[in-house]
């Protein structure tokens, strides 16, 4: 009956303002009226990234729950790990409206949110409240006002770190003025170890961006290698405007959704070929084969969101179980065996 009145809300919420359709889907969250299935889960689909036991390795991308508001009925929705925020030191409104465009035709989103939450003080204070569950990480920002960023980082890591399993220094926005800048060598290696100095124990990622070129993703690799980085998030929206068809393709933005995947996918299979650290694959995810694809290219783990806005919330178990099936198929007895398996085929 749930899956039933899922489509019926999704249909109601693509013909109104995207933004707003968003804020409804929270708040229906918030009120239990989405699909709860828990963690799904097998002993194929279990796996460790980071450190940190995951029941599947389908997760939920920052972006969706920016101010940690629905942190409990997300973690029943069938993934296996969520990422809330971006969370800034202070609060802010982010870029003005509208910021968030549906592209239908091509299955994707374009948005400039410029990072509006409510601040690192009240989104930490959901966090520290949350009962225990599947792991939650906090995707850390930085004000757009502020003259020291790579400080910031590192104050929302030090207040977020009792709070959160893991916590995400994002510098591949490209909707923060210059914040994409911080993924030079000598930007980044400092960024990081400000961020490392006071991390306590948490297990600090890395999310990065598609339009890298690969003397650049050379340079993020050594990086995090010598910052001693937990995970690398592969990757970011895009500024890439190529292929598409729907009408608010030209609106200015990050792009999210099914284009980004072929471009993601070969940035994170040369990114395996560079470092050991986990990869964490992100970018036009929207089916078990494209989690299966990313996996198989050499991310251990995998995030999702705009497919949720034509597909549900109920997709996060539906990829699961799909990819569950896929491993079966194929003979691997885990995620791990999987991971890399298909890498030369994205080289």
């Amino acid at each position: 009956m749930k899956r039933f009145a899922e489509q019926l809300g999704l249909r109601a919420l693509r013909k109104i303002d995207p933004e707003a359709a968003h804020g409804l889907a929270i708040s229906a969250l918030r009120m239990g009226l989405a699909v709860s299935p828990g963690p799904v889960t097998s002993d194929r689909l279990k796996t460790s990234l980071a450190g940190l036991v995951l029941p599947n390795p389908v997760g939920l991308a920052a972006g969706f729950d920016k101010n940690a508001t629905a942190v409990a009925p997300l973690s029943n929705a069938g993934f296996g790990f969520i990422e809330v925020g971006a969370a800034t030191p202070l609060p802010q409104p982010g870029n003005d409206k509208p910021r968030l465009f549906r592209l239908t035709e091509d299955r994707a989103a374009i948005n400039r949110f410029g990072f509006n939450n409510d601040g690192m003080e009240a989104i930490c204070d959901r966090l520290g409240k949350r009962a225990a569950g599947i792991p939650v990480g906090l995707n850390l920002g930085a004000n757009k006002t502020s003259t020291d960023r790579a400080a910031d980082f590192a104050r929302v890591m030090e207040l977020a770190r009792d709070h959160v399993d893991f916590a995400t220094v994002n510098v591949s926005s490209p909707n923060t003025e210059k914040l994409r800048d911080l993924q030079g060598k000598a930007a980044l290696s400092a960024l990081l170890a400000g961020v490392m100095a006071v991390r306590g124990t948490t297990p600090v990622f890395l999310k990065i961006a598609p339009d890298l070129t690969d003397a650049e993703i050379a340079d993020v690799a050594d990086v995090a290698n010598d910052a001693g980085v937990a995970a690398i998030i592969a990757t970011n929206t895009t500024l890439d405007r190529d292929g598409l068809q729907s009408r608010h393709s030209d609106q200015m933005g990050g792009l999210s959704g099914a284009p980004l995947f072929q471009k993601s996918t070969r940035v994170l299979a040369r990114l395996s070929t560079l470092t050991d650290i986990p990869l964490v694959g992100v970018g036009g995810v929207g089916s078990a084969q494209d989690a299966y694809a990313k996996i198989c290219a050499g991310a251990s783990a995998v995030q999702l969101y705009t497919a949720l806005v034509y597909g549900g919330l109920s997709l996060a178990g539906d990829i699961a179980r799909g990819l569950d099936r896929l491993l079966a198929r194929d003979g691997f007895a885990s995620v791990a065996e999987a991971v890399g398996s298909t890498r030369k085929d994205w080289l």
